[in-house]
């Protein structure tokens, strides 16, 4: 797609006065994409926080062209504005479907894994909070283990949380990249790359969430900076037939640069009934991811 032919400024689109909560990663992660697209995007926003914030026409929160959809169809619906806009001749103009992680790893992976399948040109974003917060904080399949919801209340969730990254892998699509709202820069130039490959891409971002994580909203970047040094959220890209860690995460190649996990941990009420074996499992969870990457880079 062409660039526009300003810069654009993130006040310009993304508009002041809006549902979130304090502290929500949501509109961060808006104003980075409104500085890549200002208004040339549609989003394709399912059932979520963000059908909230971004709130009903004629009162939207963003300047840029929204439609809200089925909790199932995110995938489904971008894939048709897509195809729509390639008939007709339209090349700046960006589809974008945004998505939590319950409309993607649940309950909209069937017409996720559709759309990769086929191909289709647009960017998938999941927005990932690791559950389904803006119906109280219900577990998701990318809820990590060890993590109190309202439906695992005691012991924490006791599964392992689904890559929905390592899926798309798997799908043969073009772009897959993870991303950190923590990680503007790094989200920023993802985009970029993103918009100027043809097909499917897919980029999940890590959105720490004040309320459903239980921890102060004044950080939400520190929380969100801390899970990419301690090695639990590691940065990269995937195009080419492989693995290109981003820089944030390229020194933690080393064990020895990371931080210990329990930095992330303890700042999140979430975590707090987990034990020193649940901490361990952690520990565990991140090298096991460490060895994925470097057997794909």
């Amino acid at each position: 797609m062409s660039k526009p032919a300003l810069p654009y400024k993130a006040r310009d689109v993304v508009l002041p006065g809006d549902a979130a909560c304090p502290g929500c990663p949501i509109p961060i992660a808006w104003k980075v994409l409104s500085a890549v697209f200002g208004d040339k995007m549609i989003l394709v926003i399912p059932a979520s926080c963000s059908s909230v914030v971004v709130g009903m026409y004629p009162g939207n929160s963003l300047k840029a062209s929204v439609i809200h959809v089925p909790f199932a169809s995110a995938a489904a619906v971008a894939s048709g504005v897509a195809e729509a806009l390639e008939k007709r001749g339209v090349s700046d103009v960006q589809v974008i479907a945004w998505a939590g992680d319950g409309g993607t790893a649940d309950i909209g992976m069937a017409s996720l894994s559709g759309a990769a399948e086929r191909n289709h040109n647009f960017i998938y974003i999941m927005y990932d909070n690791e559950a389904y917060m803006n119906t109280g904080i219900q577990r998701s399949s990318s809820t990590p283990r060890g993590a109190w919801t309202t439906t695992t209340p005691i012991l924490g969730k006791g599964e392992e949380k689904k890559d929905v990254a390592r899926i798309m892998i798997a799908h043969g699509v073009p772009y897959v990249a993870t991303a950190s709202i923590g990680y503007v820069h790094d989200f920023y130039s993802k985009l970029v790359r993103a918009s100027k490959i043809k097909g499917f891409k897919f980029i999940s971002l890590h959105a720490p969430c004040p309320v459903g994580w239980r921890f102060d909203p004044r950080y939400t970047v520190r929380v969100a900076r801390l899970a990419v040094e301690t090695g639990l959220w590691i940065l990269y890209e995937y195009y080419d037939g492989r693995i290109h860690l981003s820089g944030p995460s390229r020194p933690l190649l080393d064990p020895s640069k990371r931080k210990p996990v329990e930095e992330y941990l303890k700042l999140q009420g979430r975590f707090k009934n987990v034990d020193e074996k649940m901490v361990k499992s952690i520990q565990e969870y991140v090298e096991n991811n460490w060895e994925w990457v470097k057997r794909h880079m």
